[in-house]
């Protein structure tokens, strides 16, 4: 019988590990607290933004460059293999500046990023509202990063769960794992309603909840929740098509004329409620970007809980324990980095080498 992986979580960190073992001849279950993808993977607005969300040179940003230039094919795989359409968009990502200060600092990004050979375009004002027209004329210039997509997360999950069911993979909603079973030094199963679901690999991909496990090694860092709270506008026709990265928040347009505007960033534990001065902050930050938004029309509001670690890097490789993997605390780069993240843990489980520096992401 093939070997066996739990995996802790079926949101896209979870799925995109299952894809992977699963085309690897693994047998595989998800549990999962709520639905696949129905938690923070569900919640995020999808900008893929290697560039335009990394602030430094280093191992993250190579991370991040290393995922990105996998997600065209990873999205043509996941809509070829389920007839879902996951809305990769090759938007590219408009860094604005709104004063002279946010456009020193642009160009403090555009000069080490230029120097790494990473395709970035310095716009001026009149430059960047030719790109897009909607912008404010109070700008004094941008960042243009072609290179920056943007994806559907509500689609993306459903495409992954979808094609984790078709490849044989077991998924069991309203499972609240209680922590893993060790024997000797060694994972070998879930403790679950009081009884023990064995496995040979456990990996942990359960998000904000991912260190609440029970039975756990000390760890490198911890996993906490940072709430987001995103709303969503209608206009038709669309407005402006390229994303809008400000220094406040983020205006994400899709092709059937939503637009999401995020997100703050609150240290409230578990709690997702939406707040009004959330609300505010964020329809501040959005007219302030992109003045024709007032005409907009209201649709809905959400919050998420992005799984935030200790020092800020994700927790990401094989555990102290044998048996046991990490796949979790990617904070705000969560959508963009599944497909190098599902890569990775298949080759440490099958004993591949990723070919990457994971040494600062150890757990």
């Amino acid at each position: 019988m093939p070997e066996h992986a739990i995996i802790i979580g079926a949101g896209v960190m979870g799925c995109a590990v299952a894809h992977r073992l699963l085309e690897a001849g693994w047998r595989v279950t998800l549990l999962e607290r709520s639905l696949p993808g129905a938690e923070s993977s569900a919640a995020a607005a999808g900008i893929l933004g290697a560039q335009s969300e990394v602030s430094e040179d280093g191992p993250f940003l190579e991370l991040c460059l290393a995922s990105r230039e996998r997600y065209r094919q990873f999205a043509r795989e996941l809509e070829e293999a389920t007839d879902i359409s996951v809305g990769y968009e090759a938007s590219g990502v408009l860094e604005v500046a709104l004063n002279p200060a946010e456009g020193r600092l642009a160009a403090g990004r555009a000069e080490w990023m230029l120097a790494r050979g990473l395709r970035v375009e310095l716009l001026d004002r009149e430059e960047a509202r030719r790109l897009e027209p909607a912008l404010t004329t109070a700008m004094v210039g941008a960042n243009f990063y072609p290179e920056d997509h943007q994806v559907d997360p509500v689609a993306l999950s459903r495409a992954q769960a979808s094609l984790v069911a078709r490849l044989g993979g077991k998924f069991l909603s309203g499972s609240h794992v209680q922590g893993v079973a060790v024997v000797a030094d060694r994972v070998e199963g879930v403790r679950l309603g009081g009884a023990t679901l064995g496995a040979d690999v456990v990996v942990v991909a359960g998000g904000a909840w991912s260190t609440l496990l029970d039975g756990l090694p000390p760890l490198r860092t911890w996993v906490k929740p940072m709430s987001g709270q995103i709303l969503q506008w209608i206009t038709r026709p669309p407005l402006f098509r390229h994303v809008v990265y400000g220094y406040k928040g983020y205006v994400v347009p899709r092709a059937d004329g939503r637009v999401l505007l995020g997100s703050t960033l609150e240290d409230r534990g578990f709690d997702k409620a939406v707040t009004a001065a959330g609300l505010n902050r964020i329809v501040g930050m959005g007219l302030e970007l992109v003045p024709a938004l007032g005409e907009a029309r209201w649709d809905q509001a959400w919050a998420g809980l992005r799984p935030s670690t200790g020092d800020g890097r994700p927790i990401l490789g094989r555990g102290p324990l044998a048996g046991l993997f990490f796949a979790t605390g990617h904070f705000r780069n969560g959508i963009l980095l599944a497909p190098i993240t599902g890569e990775i843990i298949r080759d440490l489980v099958t004993g591949r080498d990723p070919g990457l520096d994971l040494t600062p992401f150890a757990p």
